[in-house]
Order: structure tokens, then C-alpha cells, then sequence
């Protein structure tokens, strides 16, 4: 019995482990959690001076004489700080750093996730219309990576369906799974 319980212990302890942030506990601790990313942007100027974490998918870069900034469209983070849901979104905000932050590797579309002291608003040219942003100095960022099996395999299509319809598309997880991404092939 006690065998079995520090077996259970230690498998438990593995697994936390595997959970870890990706944004430090110290960083994190600065963070005010009550705050929402609808109250910041609706009065950003009333927590100048406050910590959030904030996370989505960036929309451009820009790097001057005075450092970088990123336009980040705000996506709810899920329990780990990853963005979950890239279909829905509150609005967008602007994140300064005063270090250069490349282009090639912080390019729209990338997620991320950071920490930030809320520093005011800017109202800046977004298309047609002029949008008010809350504005965010970086203290912690983390970029999340890309796997290449995010997009589907590569045609031919892996299992059981080689051989079978170079056009079938699959039911899972998506219906673009085994979508053929290149020229027709089929074995003969």
C-alpha cells in the first residue's frame, strides 16, 4: 500500500513538473489579476502603472531609434498563459520594448504571451479608422513556437489513407488534416 501511494506521489510530482510557465513565477507575481483586458481597454490611463498578462497574435512590428513595438491583437489565455482561442477578441493593444525586437522572428501571426506595465494610451491609424490603444511596456515576453504539423502533413498523406484517395480530406481533428498541399500523386 505504501508502495502505491508514493508511486502515485511521484507520478504526480512528474506531471506538475511538466506544466511548468512560461512566464517566471517573479514576473508573474507582479501581475494584477482582477484586471480585464475590456476594463483596460476601456479607460487604459486609470491603471498607468499596473502589471497585466496579456497574450494574442501579433499584427505587425515596428522598430525605431527608441526600441520596438508590437501591435497585438488580445486573445483569452488558457491555465499555461497560451493563447486559446484565435477567433475571438477583445481588441487590440501595443506592447514597447526598448530593446530591438526582430521582425523575422516576431512576425505577424506569432503568438505570444507577456507581462506588462500598463502605460497609457495611443491613438493610431488602424486602416481607416483611428484606434485607441492601450499601450504596454514589456517586462516578460515569451513567443510561442511554431511545429510544422500545425498546418497538416505534407502530401502524400501518412496512414492508412495513402494509398486510398489522393483528394481525401479526413474527419480528424480537422477537415483539413490530410489536405494535399502539393502536386497530385498517386502509386500505382
Amino acid at each position: 500500500m505504501k508502495t502505491v501511494l508514493a508511486v502515485m506521489l511521484l507520478g504526480v510530482a512528474f506531471f506538475a513538473g511538466c506544466a511548468t510557465p512560461v512566464i517566471s513565477e517573479k514576473t508573474r507575481s507582479l501581475v494584477d489579476s482582477r484586471l480585464t483586458f475590456a476594463q483596460l481597454k476601456q479607460n487604459p490611463e486609470a491603471f498607468v502603472g499596473k502589471y497585466v498578462m496579456l497574450g494574442g497574435v501579433i499584427a505587425g512590428v515596428k522598430n525605431t531609434k527608441e526600441g520596438s513595438q508590437l501591435e497585438i491583437m488580445q486573445v483569452k489565455l488558457d491555465d499555461s498563459g497560451m493563447p486559446e482561442d484565435v477567433f475571438h477578441t477583445e481588441g487590440r493593444f501595443l506592447a514597447l520594448s526598448h530593446d530591438f525586437l526582430d521582425g523575422m522572428i516576431y512576425k505577424p501571426g506569432r503568438l505570444v504571451t507577456l507581462v506588462g506595465e500598463v502605460n497609457g494610451k495611443r491613438v493610431q491609424p488602424l486602416d481607416e479608422v483611428d484606434y485607441t490603444y492601450p499601450v504596454l511596456v514589456i517586462k516578460e515576453i515569451h513567443i510561442w513556437k511554431r511545429y510544422e504539423n500545425e498546418s497538416g502533413y505534407p502530401y502524400p498523406v501518412p496512414g492508412p489513407y495513402y494509398n486510398y484517395d489522393p483528394y481525401y480530406y479526413g474527419y480528424w481533428p480537422g477537415p483539413y488534416w490530410y489536405r494535399p498541399l502539393g502536386p497530385i500523386y498517386r502509386r500505382w
